[in-house]
């Protein structure tokens, strides 16, 4: 086993022996967000993913639950709240995976948040981050885009982490009527010793809210 993946191996046993993990999954409609991003994408030379709308969408759905926004102090155990929201974002590498993190990600615009992961993603593969850019983070983003849904570990320092699935076409119920939209599998795994249910579930409901009907996303 190499040193990075050793280490991968250490923190992600380490991760689940020391955290409450539980899994929430929701099926969202990404059909709105498919549409603004590929429309918003023709006037700027760098295209948006569906993956930095998701990141867009968890920063603005943190900043109304704050509580998925904490740790639990080691000594204290008390659960402490973050000043900043500040989402990685898992690369992967030959080796392994490396999470860069965009810090203030709540006040940076969809488009600057797309320029920087592209950058930061860039640099993770070519080794060339600098230790402030994959320190500090207060919440995960995750994209596996080739399965339809993954339960997420949480990074040590964290107490939620969200995944996304692929997207795809499929036959779904609206207003009485079968039409075909584009779907999407969201999982989130949260620490349950200081986000009870209801905390996770009311995170899921923002964040699905803002994906579906998403023009603020991109304003």
């Amino acid at each position: 086993m190499t040193g990075i993946r050793k280490s991968i191996a250490d923190h992600m046993l380490k991760s689940i022996l020391n955290t409450a993990q539980l899994s929430y999954f929701l099926e969202i409609d990404v059909t709105e967000a498919q549409k603004l991003r590929r429309l918003k994408s023709k006037s700027i030379s760098k295209p948006i993913s569906l993956g930095n709308v998701i990141i867009k969408a968890s920063a603005q759905s943190l900043k109304k639950n704050l509580k998925l926004n904490s740790i639990i102090d080691d000594k204290s155990k008390q659960i402490l709240y973050f000043d900043e929201i500040n989402i990685g974002f898992a690369v992967a590498l030959d080796n392994g995976l490396i999470v860069p993190v965009i810090h203030n990600t709540d006040q940076k615009t969809i488009i600057e948040i797309n320029s920087e992961v592209i950058d930061l993603a860039k640099r993770a593969r070519s080794n060339n981050l600098n230790p402030e850019e994959v320190s500090s983070g207060t919440f995960t983003v995750s994209i596996l885009g080739t399965v339809d849904g993954f339960t997420p570990i949480l990074n040590k320092g964290q107490s939620a982490i969200l995944g996304l699935g692929r997207s795809i076409k499929k036959p779904v119920v609206r207003n009485n009527e079968i039409v075909i939209r584009e779907m999407s599998t969201i999982s989130l795994t949260a620490d349950h010793q200081s986000i009870d249910g209801a905390d996770a579930a009311k995170f899921l409901r923002v964040f699905q809210q803002l994906v579906e009907s998403p023009k603020a996303l991109f304003e």
